[in-house]
């Protein structure tokens, strides 16, 4: 399992994104190139060819996969590039061979890229297979020691970024855990914008229908019967608005309100299952919902919006004097309609 610091890699820390990232992507392939090409010199063409393109192919791989750590399988194909483009480059190894193995070189830094990643073991074992394939390269052409030793120095490169990783965890750890502290107070911030803006709606809608009749109260002006019955309407106009305030739309309210006046008794409840489901499947809730109380002249109407994990959504119970209608819409956006006539 990845380290829980790998969640902010060496990569942020060493800027080695977007642009950045292309730049450095191209120095490491004209590095591996100039290395590689030192080799044609004293191997076969094909086989220099060959050895460099994987080394090319793993230098693209261990910088252009976004996921930290680097997935296993591009890990797989990184560290075994290195010890098979070297034994490509020393499969013609001839007695008394005095140059290095540039293979060696060039595989030196993409392993070391490799512990950037957050693959440290992967690029070891990288390291240990090269030297195994220089060391027998170097019994079977039965080359100097100093030679052997001379074309292993580059694992020096490796040790040095593995150490410079392990100095930087620390800094690592520290600024992973402001990034979460910056995360958790924009999500903070972001909720309480939400909830003042919710307010300001709330408070811009109680004024608009609320202020007029309020002022008439406070002035002590006595209220005539059409005047109180516009009261009872928005008192439970706003009482949809606290129980109900996904359902609550021009349209709905406007179709709440016209049912209301007609006599009609009407339940708005909100449990809270509009979350998670598309757009379009809350306005057709909201659509059947108004359909039903544009109907209806007598009885009642219940609207309700069911919890959260149902496969029905919402549910429209309409009881009239000569039929029980009851609409379901489930999370597909599906609308089903079940009828009941009532005994005369």
């Amino acid at each position: 399992m990845a380290d829980s610091d790998n969640e902010f890699g060496l990569r942020d820390l060493l800027g080695l994104r977007d642009g950045s990232a292309w730049l450095f992507l191209i120095i490491l392939e004209l590095t591996i190139v100039l290395y590689m090409v030192r080799n044609l010199s004293h191997v076969p063409l094909l086989a220099a060819a060959v050895a460099a393109a994987l080394l090319v192919v793993a230098g693209v791989l261990v910088l252009v996969i976004p996921v930290d750590p680097l997935p296993w399988p591009a890990t797989v194909f990184v560290t075994a590039s290195g010890p098979v483009a070297t034994a490509i480059t020393t499969m013609d190894v001839q007695s008394g061979w005095s140059r290095p193995v540039w293979t060696a070189f060039a595989s030196s830094y993409v392993l070391a890229v490799l512990v950037l990643r957050g693959r440290l073991g992967a690029a070891w074992l990288g390291v240990a297979g090269i030297a195994v394939v220089v060391v027998s390269a170097g019994i079977v052409g039965e080359l100097r020691a100093g030679v052997m030793a001379g074309s292993v120095v580059p694992v020096a490169t490796v040790a040095g970024v593995s150490v410079c990783a392990a100095l930087m965890r620390p800094t690592q750890r520290s600024l992973r855990l402001l990034r979460e502290e910056a995360t958790m107070r924009a999500a903070a911030e972001a909720g309480m914008e939400a909830e003042n803006g919710e307010r300001d709606r709330q408070l811009a809608r109680l004024d608009k229908v609320a202020r007029p009749i309020l002022e008439r109260i406070a002035d002590g002006v006595d209220l005539t019967a059409e005047e109180r019955e516009q009261c009872r309407l928005l008192e439970a106009e706003l009482r949809d608005g606290l129980r109900a305030p996904q359902l609550v739309t021009d349209e709905l309210s406007s179709a709440a309100r016209g049912a209301r006046s007609r006599g009609v008794e009407v339940v708005l409840l909100d449990d809270g299952g509009f979350a998670g489901v598309p757009r379009w499947v809350r306005e057709r809730v909201i659509e059947a919902a108004t359909k039903e109380l544009d109907a209806a002249n007598a009885g009642s109407v219940t609207v309700r919006v069911l919890p959260m994990g149902r496969r029905i959504l919402a549910t429209v119970l309409a009881n009239a004097p000569d039929a029980d209608r009851r609409t379901e819409i489930d999370t597909a956006g599906a609308v089903s309609v079940m009828t009941e006539a009532c005994d005369a």
